[in-house]
């Protein structure tokens, strides 16, 4: 099975369809009310990012991801593995423990939370949320998940698979909604009231349920915990639009600086 020469000519189109689906869903029926103005706010500086992001990162992780696999994915654990649904569904569960532990290691070391807290400086908690994340933390990703395919080896045309997958999924469980059946399927998979717990303004909460997909390896490493935050976002400060959001990275909430106001300001609810 030949990849195409992009994944971003997959990825895309589902990230769009997916995104507007979700949007019409919580749109119609939220599961919380947010302010108008914040909720506004919060879609405006989500989207800029994600087109931002999308234009620097996206032709650059579909190439290196693509051309990785391709190269050295025969040098891999499973690279002398018959190519197959099983080989498949293996290399999808791997890839999903190494996204785990990369997002608790986002959390665990003050460097890399310097970058993922941009993604939980979101006042609100909606679809856009998942495309709201920082250029460098991006970056990082693409690395790690370059290293895991060479180390797994992941053939090319299953990791467009995973990142499909891992995409729906990301602005699945960020969606402002509810469903039946909701708490049963969560011990399979991460559904948005599980992911609502880990953006949490208070950090003993956020500190868990770091799956992407698979719920299996919260419960597994004990990270898993189920409730419903009082309130979402960072405690100390805020970012309210792109230089903001981009600034956050180089702000300690220990150390909050205030610059003419494009660095990120002391959080002020209301």
């Amino acid at each position: 099975m030949n990849a195409p020469p992009a994944v971003a000519s997959l990825l895309l189109p589902v990230v769009v369809g997916v995104f507007l689906a979700l949007l019409a869903m919580e749109t119609r029926r939220p599961l919380r009310a947010f302010c108008r103005d914040r909720l506004k706010a919060a879609f405006s500086t989500n989207t800029s990012a994600f087109l931002v992001n999308n234009l620097i990162m996206s032709v650059f992780s579909a190439s290196s991801l693509i051309a990785v696999a391709g190269k050295y994915a025969g040098y891999g654990v499973l690279a002398r593995a018959p190519d197959g649904p099983a080989k498949w569904a293996l290399s999808f569960i791997l890839f999903d423990f190494v996204v785990y532990a990369w997002h608790y290691a986002g959390h665990r070391f003050e460097g890399l939370w310097r970058l993922h807290k941009v993604h939980h400086s979101d006042r609100t908690f909606q679809v856009s949320t998942g495309l709201r994340f920082h250029v460098f933390d991006q970056f990082l990703e693409v690395v790690v998940k370059c290293l895991c395919a060479v180390a797994i080896g992941v053939e090319a045309h299953v990791v467009i698979v995973c990142e499909v997958v891992r995409m729906f999924f990301v602005l699945f469980h960020h969606a402002n909604i509810t469903f039946p059946g909701e708490q049963l399927l969560s011990y399979l998979i991460i559904t948005p009231s599980l992911h609502r717990a880990h953006h949490s303004t208070r950090r003993s909460q956020h500190d868990s349920n770091f799956g992407v997909v698979l719920a299996v390896w919260d419960m597994i490493f004990g990270t898993r915990k189920e409730l419903t935050p009082k309130a979402v976002g960072l405690e100390l400060i805020q970012a309210d639009n792109l230089v903001q959001l981009f600034s956050l990275a180089f702000v300690t909430e220990e150390r909050l600086a205030q610059v003419v106001h494009l660095l990120p300001r002391k959080r002020r609810d209301g």
